[in-house]
């Protein structure tokens, strides 16, 4: 399934893993909002974590160049420590609506949320980021 990705933390443009990672291989970048999630801090990265009802979280809706996609995917799976059925992986990638900010249309797209312990721990006793955007964040 090709799909976008929403990104709201290293990966937004001007971010330091969006220069590694995404320049270059993109056809669009978009701002957006994922509903039902709060950001919380990570150490030098951010986390959302599904809460529904909870709040929204800012970034960009990103549309990988079609011979970039499949590389891309493997490479930010790394990056994000995603590894399907693996319990120790620090994030998930999930397929949800996100709302694109200039027209209001809901597009499905992947996203790299906490996996289910690094979520439990971090609404136990993480530091939600005000307002969910990673750039406000100081």
């Amino acid at each position: 399934m090709t799909l976008p990705f929403f990104v709201y933390g290293t990966l937004r443009p001007g971010e330091v893993n969006h220069g590694l990672f995404l320049r270059g291989r993109t056809r669009s970048e978009e701002p957006g909002r994922l509903a039902d999630a709060v950001l919380y801090a990570g150490p030098g990265y951010p986390y959302a974590v599904e809460e529904p009802g909870g709040g929204v979280v800012s970034g960009e809706l990103v549309t990988a160049l079609p011979e970039a996609y499949d590389e891309l995917l493997d490479e930010l799976d790394r990056l994000e420590e995603y590894v399907p059925g693996d319990p120790r992986s620090l994030y998930e990638r999930v397929e949800r609506k996100v709302v694109r900010a200039a027209d209001g249309a809901a597009v499905r797209a992947w996203v790299y949320v906490a996996a289910p312990a690094v979520a439990a721990r971090l609404r136990a006793r993480g530091r939600a980021i005000d307002g969910g955007d990673w750039r406000g964040r100081m």
